[in-house]
């Protein structure tokens, strides 16, 4: 893959418009900005819209209102992903010539049942850092016959990389630089936490692990800088970064700004809504206090 380079820093907020920007995306939008403002570096904004079932028009705009309002402006023109599923089936096509990819035909519920019937006996299943269990190996080890017969009579399918093969690929082990609110300097990545991740979905064209680190590479990002709960996943990107050979961004992971039961905010919890807060009489300035800068 060919990618942009720049002696200019370069930074990028990207929201998925899958409903309103609360205080957790405005803490990561104003320090994007500032960061770049600081730094003499550019900003750019991304739309992540791979998920054209939950993304909208109503809330795309609502972004740019909010960002607006904020004093936030960025480099023309805004990157949307669903006007790049070319770039990700090509980065598929890549990582399938390696013989990484593998159709995955098991559901939802059936992969449920499988842990729930192992862990019935005792016996714990392996999670991903996000505390999600890992996808069985069943469809890894199907034979080339067997995935065909069920692609022919239209099985829905994701696709998945084979963890083990992709890390076999690689010489050496692998670290990313961190300056954010958790462990500074070189941090070991180890992308095999996560299992056989989905770069593609039987309902979307590629998956957020695959087009987040294709688009930071075409745009040419030189410094990610985004939520803590987005930390483990690094090592993922960063593996993909690799098989692909793309640039290493610089990551900076910052704290996130808490609800009152201690979780981290959802779009869904309207009280800290920047439209809401908007309506209710607070500016800017008051922002940036709510979300600690």
């Amino acid at each position: 893959m060919s990618a942009l380079t720049s002696d200019t820093p370069i930074f990028r907020f990207a929201p998925s418009p899958n409903g309103l920007l609360h205080l957790g995306h405005a803490l990561s939008a104003l320090l994007n900005h500032d960061m770049a403002k600081a730094s003499g570096g550019r900003l750019f904004l991304r739309i992540e819209n791979i998920d054209l079932s939950r993304c909208t028009s109503d809330f795309e705009e609502a972004i740019y209102r909010d960002l607006s309002w904020l004093g936030i402006g960025w480099e023309a023109p805004v990157r949307r992903q669903s006007e790049h599923f070319d770039a990700y089936a090509a980065a598929l096509a890549e990582l399938d010539a390696m013989g990484l990819i593998y159709p995955a035909f098991m559901t939802r519920g059936e992969v449920k049942a499988r842990v729930a019937a192992h862990e019935a006996d005792g016996a714990a299943w392996p999670r991903d850092p996000d505390g999600s269990p890992l996808y069985p190996p069943d469809d890894r080890h199907r034979s080339l016959a067997e995935r065909e017969e069920l692609m022919a009579t239209g099985t829905r399918h994701a696709l998945r990389l084979d963890m083990q093969k992709a890390l076999e690929r690689i010489s050496g082990p692998l670290f990313w630089t961190e300056t954010g609110d958790g462990d500074r300097g070189e941090i070991a990545a180890d992308p095999a936490l996560w299992g056989d991740v989905i770069l593609s979905r039987s309902d979307a064209p590629s998956s957020y692990h695959l087009s987040v680190t294709v688009d930071d590479a075409l745009q040419g990002v030189t410094n990610v800088v985004r939520g803590l709960d987005l930390y483990a996943a690094t090592s993922v990107h960063r593996l993909l970064q690799e098989l692909l050979g793309l640039q290493q961004p610089v990551y900076h992971h910052h704290r996130l700004v808490l609800g009152p039961d201690g979780r981290k905010l959802s779009k869904s919890e309207g009280s800290t809504g920047l439209a809401t807060l908007r309506d209710n009489g607070l500016w800017p300035v008051d922002i940036r206090r709510l979300a600690g800068l």
